[in-house]
């Protein structure tokens, strides 16, 4: 029989026919996979873009790695289709995420990788990776920003306050109704006011803005001081005694300091600390960097004054007053005649209060406010440019970020 069936021509072809249809098996199989593989990473891409962007919107220098995976991942995953979710999350790698850059741009990378079992069993598996970038730019020089980023009247405007900011923005990173807020007989004229949130009461004539109109629900702003870290504490400093005493500077403790307060040149560091003038004082630094750490706080009232400038050289250059993240107690500088404060004003996790007057517009006008609220009760001035006078230091309103193809 085996001899019939080798000299039958019906067999020979049936047997060549067998093995001719291995190699094409293969190919179909290939055929397969590649199609699959390939659907796979065109959904993988597409996820990482999504992911990229998200992030884009809320990085903020000096967020790790983890942090930036977790921001992510929600977007990633809900960008991965329904239908496969279970084969994903089985196949796809951990997203891989990092950041690069400076104040000027910052560049979010990510990247992960997708494998498909092979349609022929024992064969190794298909596998795909891909990346996604965004580029985030900053937006233009602001002068006022309020970080917290749901509370209504983040910055608000009440009063008698005129606060000119001619080619400076006014940003709020509140995503609330209200997020930026004029009332009373308040005036404002300012480059533009940009907020992730919407605003209320800054229309003509109380209003005048370069831009035309407020901008609402734009990206949230930079922290520009986010990457700063305070020093490390000193020995108590004693107090010398009287109401008009002259400080060197270091490390300070558990006092109250009012009275005509002077501040040679140099770092302040705070602890539980009260800086409260009283009727007639004041509170004098030129060249001074005051760190706010634990529960200290400033408390200038209108009829104190306060004159104040920044060290302009180190690592703490444009910074006049530096509140530490978790110091929620208010910042009140309500200086009468006579006051001017310069530099960066900063309270991450409190309410500044800041009430100007002639003389502060006339002089103090390098000024940057930041806090997580902040209220301007007066009448202020503020340039949009004097990074020399801000040790460099640069603070924008908004973002904008881009797909880098």
């Amino acid at each position: 029989m085996i001899r019939q069936f080798w000299a039958s021509k019906a067999g020979n072809f049936g047997l060549a026919t067998a093995i001719a249809m291995v190699p094409l098996m293969l190919a179909v199989a290939g055929a397969i996979d590649l199609v699959g593989t390939s659907d796979d990473a065109a959904q993988l891409q597409n996820s990482l873009d999504a992911a990229s962007l998200a992030i884009g919107t809320k990085y903020q220098p000096g967020m790790s790695a983890n942090d930036m995976r977790q921001l992510g991942q929600t977007f990633f995953a809900a960008n991965m289709t329904a239908a496969d979710a279970q084969e994903y999350s089985n196949s796809v790698a951990a997203l891989q995420a990092s950041a690069s850059g400076n104040p000027s741009a910052y560049t979010i990378s990510l990247s992960s990788s997708i494998s498909r079992p092979a349609f022929v069993g024992g064969t190794p598996a298909w596998q795909a990776m891909r990346s996604a970038s965004v580029k985030i730019k900053p937006g233009a020089q602001a002068c006022v920003l309020a970080l917290d980023p749901h509370v209504s009247s983040a910055v608000d405007l009440q009063g008698s306050t005129n606060v000119a900011m001619n080619g400076c923005v006014i940003a709020a990173n509140s995503d609330a109704s209200g997020a930026v807020n004029r009332g009373g007989s308040a005036i404002v004229s300012a480059a533009c006011v940009s907020t992730v949130g919407t605003t209320s009461g800054l229309t003509p004539p109380n209003a005048t803005l370069s831009c035309g109109a407020p901008q609402e629900n734009q990206y949230a702003s930079f922290d520009p001081l986010a990457d700063v870290t305070p020093p490390a504490y000193g020995t108590c400093q004693s107090m010398p005694n009287g109401r008009t005493v002259t400080l060197s500077p270091g490390t300070y403790c558990d006092k109250t300091w009012s009275g005509n307060i002077t501040l040679n040149p140099g770092i302040y560091i705070l602890r539980n600390v009260t800086i409260k003038p009283g009727g007639n004082g004041s509170l004098t630094g030129l060249g001074v960097t005051i760190f706010l750490m634990e529960n200290s706080q400033i408390y200038i009232n209108a009829n104190e004054t306060v004159n104040l400038s920044p060290t302009t050289t180190g690592p703490y250059a444009g910074i006049t007053i530096f509140q530490a993240h978790g110091n929620t107690q208010a910042l009140t500088l309500n200086g009468g005649s006579g006051s001017v404060v310069r530099g960066f004003i900063y309270a991450p996790d409190a309410t500044i209060t800041y009430a100007g007057n002639s003389d502060m517009s006339a002089e103090g006008s390098c000024l940057r406010l930041v806090g997580n609220t902040v209220a301007m009760t007066g009448t202020s001035a503020v340039k949009s440019d004097c990074a020399a006078e801000l040790g460099g230091r640069e603070m924008y309103a908004g973002r904008m970020i881009t797909l880098v193809k």
